[in-house]
Order: structure tokens, then C-alpha cells, then sequence
């Protein structure tokens, strides 16, 4: 990644990864990703954020040339996750007479990593704190749990720019040529999605503020139309379906339950419903799959009785959104048993403690392989879902 100008002040100094397969270990990247770094350049120079250790010397090659020959007076560190904190140690070897500045719990977490908080070297700042540079004064707006306890966020007046840590971040690297909210949505409802409260509150404290320009630590600094960025993530965050439509999510052993799930799909395009998804748990990637069950306002679950509760791919994928909040739904089920059917009232448990689930009325019961009995169910549960006022 080459360094560029984000402003006459501002340069990035990320780098892209096109090594990684898993991000998190769980997440599917297969158009890499990136580690946003940044340096704001003025009377005193600031380093917004670091990388992953694999690029370390790659970054600190980077930070050199960005500052043409000068000293980094201070690295600014927003998130201890390692993809941005792991190279901080070799950065205050490399620069002594740098400060980190960071919150308190930061440096709880530096002292975890790296066996040292860098006491004699370090700036502690909190909400409302400042920071002058020369033109430059960085504002810091605290962001627990977006998606770490200890997140900062920085806004520089002068240029306007919010650094944003994780958040408005993506999968991929900023070569990958792809649409932003596809892999923005996934990445959203995979690491940040539970948070949605305090995503809420954050976006309340940027509403205050003059903002032309997104930094974030991940995926493409945002320049234009920031109202749309913004509002995909009002909406993540209050759990509203992003739109209608219907994912049909199942879990098939010998192919039975595939086909009511095909065969229900058919019918809900049949009847006019704006968009249908289907999602094989047992192939598909897990992420996708909870990626459209948010985007959507209606889900349904298919899924056969196993071990007297339900098939483990579906029990992982329903976990996943108990975990990430799901919420403002209406579902419906889909369950297959020969003997002793469980699914549905297993699925029904999970659950029981998530907030504003609608079940609808219409339950798909198959005995081992579609009748014209179950058929029926499904042509109830097609209208049903398709009747909903929303």
C-alpha cells in the first residue's frame, strides 16, 4: 500500500494484508484486509494507530517516509485489539522520545501485552480531553465497548476528521474492489453487532461534531455522502431490518429438509415477496448467513430434530444472533423429525430471552420426507410471511 495524502496534513500510512485466510480467526476474507495507520503532520506529529506484528517493519517504514526524516512526537492509540496495537512496543524501541497516549484502560491492557504501560512515556486522556499539535488540536470521545472497553475516538477540527477506530470499518483490503456495505454489514454484525447500544451512543456524540471525513482502522477512508455511511449504521445499531425481505436459513441431513426449505423459497418469490436468501448453515458461510438474517425484517428456520434438540450447525447459527442481539423479527419455523419432533420448540427456547421475536402462527411440521400435508404448511407459512404488515 502506498502512502497517500488525506488531507495537506493528514497521510495514510496503512498497510494491506493478503496473507490472512481467517480474520479473528472466524471470519472468511477472501479480498484480504486492511490496517488503516495515519500520521497528522504539524509542529508536533502524531501517529494515529498501528498494525499487525506481520507488518511491523513494513509500518515503521512507512511512518519514516511519511515524516520525511522527523521524530513521531506522539503515537495515538484508540484500540488494543493486536491487529493495531501488537507493533507498539517495537514502535517506542524504534522512536524513544515518543509518548503514547491512550486511555487508562489502555494502558491496563499494554501492561497485559507487552509487560510494561510505559509509565515515564505515556499520556492518559479521557472524554473532553485535548490535544494540541499546532494547527492541529485532537479532541478524544471515549467509546466503551465499540467494540472494546478501552476504544478512543479522535476528532481533529482543523481538517474535520473523525479517526474512528473499528468503527465504519470493513472486511478487505483497499485494493479489493467491491461494494462497501456488503462486507461493511458483514463485518458490523460479526465483531460490533452485540454493541449496539453503545454504537447508539457514540453516533449521538459524533451528531455534535463537524465531520467531512471517516478514518476508520479498517477499509476505506470515507470522503462523500457521510449521511449514508451514518445511517446504515443508525439503523445496525438499533436492530432495524435494513429492508424487507426473507431469509430462508436451514440445516438438511439427507436432503429433506433442503427441499422444503427450496420449495418454501419458490413460493415466498412466487408471491411477490421483494427479496429471498437462502443459506445452507452446513456450507454457507456462517457470517453471510447472519449478515442477511439482520438485513432482513423476516427469517425463517429450517432444521431437523437432532439428538432430541436441534442439527448443530442451526444451534451455532441461532447462538450467533441470540449473542449479537437479533431483535424486530418475525420468524418462522421449519422443523423435520421422524420420531419425537424437538426443533421447533428447541429454537423457540433459544429464544426466549431476545426481544420483539415474532413467531408466526403457521409452524412447518415434515415427518422425514415432504407430503402433501407439510406442503400445505408451507403454502400457509409463504402467505403468512408474505401477509405481514410491516
Amino acid at each position: 500500500m502506498q502512502i497517500m495524502d488525506i488531507t495537506s496534513d493528514i497521510k495514510y500510512i496503512g498497510v494491506n494484508d493478503h496473507e490472512i485466510d481467517l480474520f479473528e480467526g472466524q471470519y472468511e476474507v477472501p479480498n484480504g484486509m486492511a490496517y488503516n495507520s495515519y500520521a497528522i503532520i504539524d509542529g508536533k506529529t502524531a501517529i494515529m494507530d498501528g498494525v499487525d506484528a506481520r507488518f511491523r517493519d513494513k509500518w515503521l517504514a512507512n511512518v519514516r517516509s511519511a515524516l520525511a526524516g522527523r521524530a513521531p512526537d506522539y503515537l495515538i492509540v484508540q484500540h488494543m485489539e493486536p491487529d493495531h496495537s501488537a507493533s507498539v512496543a517495537a514502535f517506542m524501541d524504534a522512536f524513544p522520545s515518543a509518548t503514547i497516549v491512550s486511555s487508562a484502560k489502555a494502558f491496563a491492557m499494554m501492561k497485559n501485552f507487552f509487560g510494561t504501560d510505559w509509565e515515564s512515556r505515556r499520556l492518559v486522556v479521557k472524554e473532553g480531553d485535548t490535544l494540541s499539535l499546532g494547527r492541529h488540536t485532537l479532541s478524544f470521545v471515549a467509546a466503551p465497548m465499540v467494540h472494546w472497553p478501552e476504544v478512543i475516538v479522535t476528532y481533529d477540527a482543523q481538517d474535520k476528521v473523525l479517526f474512528s477506530a473499528d468503527g465504519f470499518g470493513k472486511f478487505g483490503a483497499l485494493d479489493a474492489d467491491e461494494d462497501w456495505a456488503c462486507e461493511a454489514r458483514r463485518y458490523y454484525f460479526g465483531i460490533v453487532g452485540k454493541y449496539g447500544v453503545q454504537v447508539q451512543a457514540l453516533l449521538k456524540k459524533a451528531a455534535n461534531l463537524d465531520i467531512q471525513k471517516i478514518c476508520p482502522l479498517h477499509g476505506p477512508i470515507l470522503t462523500e455522502n457521510l449521511g449514508y455511511y451514518l445511517g446504515l449504521y443508525n439503523t445496525w445499531s438499533s436492530y432495524k431490518p435494513e429492508g424487507e425481505g426473507v431469509l430462508v436459513a436451514y440445516t438438511s441431513v439427507y436432503g429433506h429438509t433442503k427441499a422444503a426449505a427450496l420449495e418454501l423459497a419458490e413460493m415466498l418469490k412466487a408471491r411477490g415477496c421483494p427479496k429471498v436468501a437462502v443459506a445452507d448453515l452446513a456450507r454457507d458461510d456462517m457470517a453471510e448467513a447472519v449478515e442477511d438474517a439482520f438485513r432482513y425484517d423476516r427469517l425463517v428456520l429450517a432444521t431437523t430434530t437432532y439428538n432430541a434438540g436441534i442439527f448443530p450447525f442451526m444451534r451455532d447459527f441461532v447462538e450467533h444472533l441470540v449473542e449479537h442481539n437479533y431483535q424486530n423479527r418475525t420468524i418462522g419455523l421449519v422443523e423435520n423429525g421422524s420420531w419425537a419432533p424437538m426443533a421447533a420448540k428447541c429454537i423457540r427456547a433459544l429464544f426466549e430471552k431476545s426481544k420483539d421475536i415474532r413467531f408466526t402462527e403457521t409452524t412447518v411440521h415434515i415427518a422425514s420426507a415432504l407430503s402433501d400435508a407439510s406442503r400445505a404448511e408451507l403454502a400457509a407459512l409463504a402467505d403468512e410471511l408474505c401477509g405481514t404488515s410491516h
